[in-house]
């Protein structure tokens, strides 16, 4: 490479430095990238509700059968894999043994 070639691509380097900071790989070598959104339990909880209704009211009006006058569908399957993706399920299964714990002291109160 000749130095104008360099000097361009370092120039386009620095210009892209802010930019593409979004998606990150999970390795080095997968094309599998990570999104992380910040938001609360309560926030993810009302994204899931919120999207498993958009679900429902697409599958009760046909919004995801393409025709002449839907051309472009919404993929349900699709949003329900990102839906299955953001569920907290360790969350719950943490939240499962603490009510556990909580139920069996109180059973033993109780008698």
């Amino acid at each position: 490479m000749d130095t104008n070639e360099i000097e361009r691509l370092e120039k386009f380097r620095r210009i892209l430095v802010p930019y593409f900071n979004t998606l990150k790989a999970r390795n080095n070598k997968s094309e599998v990238y990570t999104v992380q959104i910040k938001m609360s339990y309560y926030e993810v909880g009302c994204v899931i509700t919120n999207m498993l209704k958009m679900c429902v009211l697409t599958l009760d009006n046909d919004g995801h059968i393409m025709s002449s006058t839907n051309k472009n569908p919404i993929n349900v399957s699709l949003i329900l894999e990102m839906v299955l993706e953001m569920f907290p399920v360790d969350e719950f299964e943490l939240l499962g043994d603490i009510n556990q714990v909580f139920n069996s002291d109180a059973a033993n109160v109780a008698e």
